[in-house]
C-alpha cells in the first residue's frame, strides 16, 4: 500500500515538472500585450457571473419566505 501511494505521488509529481515549459501562445499574447485583454474577458465573465449568482440568490430567498 506505502509503496503504490509513494509511485502515485512521484509519477504525478513528475508530470508536473513537464508542465512548467514555455507555452508559445502564451509567450506571443504576453509580448503583444494581449494577454491583457484575455485577463479582462475573463474577470468580466466572471463578475457578470457572480452578480447574476447573487441576484437569483436574493429572488430564491424572496420565494422561499
Amino acid at each position: 500500500m506505502k509503496n503504490s501511494l509513494a509511485a502515485v505521488f512521484l509519477l504525478l509529481f513528475n508530470t508536473t515538472l513537464f508542465a512548467q515549459s514555455e507555452i508559445d501562445m502564451a509567450t506571443g499574447l504576453r509580448s503583444s500585450g494581449k494577454i491583457y485583454v484575455v485577463v479582462l474577458v475573463l474577470l468580466t465573465i466572471f463578475v457578470v457571473l457572480g452578480v447574476f449568482l447573487f441576484l437569483l440568490d436574493r429572488r430564491i430567498k424572496k420565494l422561499e419566505k
